[in-house]
């Protein structure tokens, strides 16, 4: 698939705190009604930016989470990325993996996260940070083509 398209405008949410999850949540919940998801699948993009929330906070210290709303034609997705200036990932593929935690989870953030969205991308080295983008698009209205986004 193609990268989505580039959106007009972005939301940026600290991540710092329990509360700041439960906001990060509740933002991308209402976002993803706006745009039109179904209760399915605002469930679906609820969770995954609710471990991927707790990822930034955990592993990366905090940081913040952006929401970008995406339109391309009739279709209209979320760009949520993740953003820390933590120690970063080491080893992205054994992160990725069912069952690896580094904090006695069950381990299944990241991946779990990739099977919830359509596109979840890392961006990381270890001592800089890590930026976590992922990209799902509503049902019930076309997706966009590739290349045309």
């Amino acid at each position: 698939m193609t990268p989505a398209s580039e959106p007009a405008t972005a939301t940026s949410l600290p991540i710092g705190s329990d509360a700041d999850l439960a906001w990060v949540r509740h933002q991308v919940r209402q976002f993803a009604a706006e745009i039109g998801f179904g209760l399915v699948q605002q469930t679906k993009l609820v969770t995954a930016a609710s471990e991927l929330a707790r990822n930034t906070l955990l592993h990366g210290g905090g940081g913040q989470a952006k929401i970008i709303p995406l339109i391309s034609g009739p279709a209209r997705g979320l760009r949520l990325s993740f953003i820390d200036t933590g120690p970063g990932i080491s080893d992205v593929e054994l992160a990725m993996s069912d069952g690896y935690s580094t904090e006695g989870g069950l381990g299944l953030g990241l991946s779990g996260a990739q099977r919830l969205v359509d596109e979840l991308t890392i961006d990381t080295e270890p001592g800089r940070g890590t930026v976590v983008t992922v990209v799902a698009w509503a049902t019930g209205v076309p997706a966009p083509r590739p290349g045309s986004r």
